[in-house]
């Protein structure tokens, strides 16, 4: 049996990644989750799988489960999350350094293989060029978001130095799907778009992202677990056909034959980077396919939302 741990395990990513691995009945899987974000209806109900409300930034509650079970893999995905919210509570983002020092300490004490860590595009911050790449893209962002995640890859750079944890991180772009919360553009829109309210968009709605579908990031991060590729490395899971997110709207107006109308809000503050678009050479050749069209995946999520 393979022991496996995923932090933030009741969020959206975490508890759709135990959904494939309890796939396999040699994986068990223990998911931890303070809840603050997460959704105890997320966890997936399989004989192979224990949650345990527990918050990672929490030494002794941790070191409780992490001694009991002795884990051979972890995904560490806990984490603040969310636009508005990272802007709020600025120290609550900046106390998640504790839990990636708790996850590294622990793993590296008790026995375990090897360390997923989620970071985020947003450690690129402003781009300078686009694609951006793992290793030629200056990693530029103040946001104590994207610091945090920063120092996690630090982290798992210099534990791997000096105690030889090895380590994969994923630098997730924008991922959804119909477990997603309305923390995040894709779903706030979709959501308002039933329901016929108006869509509001920061600024004039030209900035550009991408949209991953979770299928497409659960492949990569399983192919990568299942091949033990790109082990004490960094690479980008995303998608990079880019739409502005004036387009976003218009298209999911136009996917649920929408009444709703686009509101331009003021631009925000901070936070809201004008252009994305990861380079996913690693991500295309480990999955040698094709990856799914927003279009699609938009679709997908309406018919999910729908049943």
């Amino acid at each position: 049996m393979v022991k496996i741990l995923i932090t933030g395990g009741a969020g959206f990513i975490p508890s759709s990644l135990a959904d494939k691995l309890l796939q396999d009945e040699n994986n068990y899987v223990v998911l931890v989750d303070n809840l603050l974000t997460g959704n105890t209806a997320n966890i997936p109900k399989h004989k192979n799988c224990k949650f345990i409300k527990c918050d990672a930034n929490n030494y002794a509650e941790l070191s409780a489960i992490m001694t009991a079970h002795g884990f051979d893999y972890v995904f560490h995905y806990a984490a603040v999350v969310g636009v508005q919210r990272t802007l709020q509570n600025p120290v609550m983002v900046l106390d998640d350094i504790k839990g990636i020092e708790n996850i590294l300490s622990l793993s590296k004490n008790t026995g375990v293989k090897r360390i997923f860590y989620s970071s985020s595009s947003e450690v690129y911050g402003e781009p300078v060029t686009l694609p951006q790449n793992e290793y030629t893209t200056p990693l530029n962002s103040r946001l104590p978001y994207a610091v945090v995640k920063n120092i996690g890859e630090a982290y798992c750079r210099s534990y791997h130095q000096e105690f030889g944890l090895d380590y994969t991180i994923f630098r997730f772009f924008n991922t959804y799907g119909p477990k997603q919360s309305q923390d995040f553009v894709m779903s706030k829109f979709l959501n308002a778009a039933l329901n016929n309210k108006d869509i509001t968009v920061y600024g004039d709605g030209l900035q550009t992202r991408t949209f991953c579908y979770i299928d497409d990031n659960l492949d990569a991060c399983l192919t990568t677990f299942n091949n033990d590729a790109y082990k004490n490395d960094v690479y980008n899971i995303g998608n990079d056909d880019i739409i502005t997110i004036k387009q976003l709207a218009e298209t999911i107006i136009e996917l649920t034959n929408s009444k709703s109308k686009i509101i331009h809000l003021p631009p925000l503050k901070e936070g809201d980077m004008t252009k994305r678009q990861p380079d996913i050479s690693k991500m295309k050749e480990l999955l040698n396919r094709d990856l799914l069209p927003y279009r699609d995946g938009i679709k997908k999520v309406i018919n999910a939302w729908k049943i």
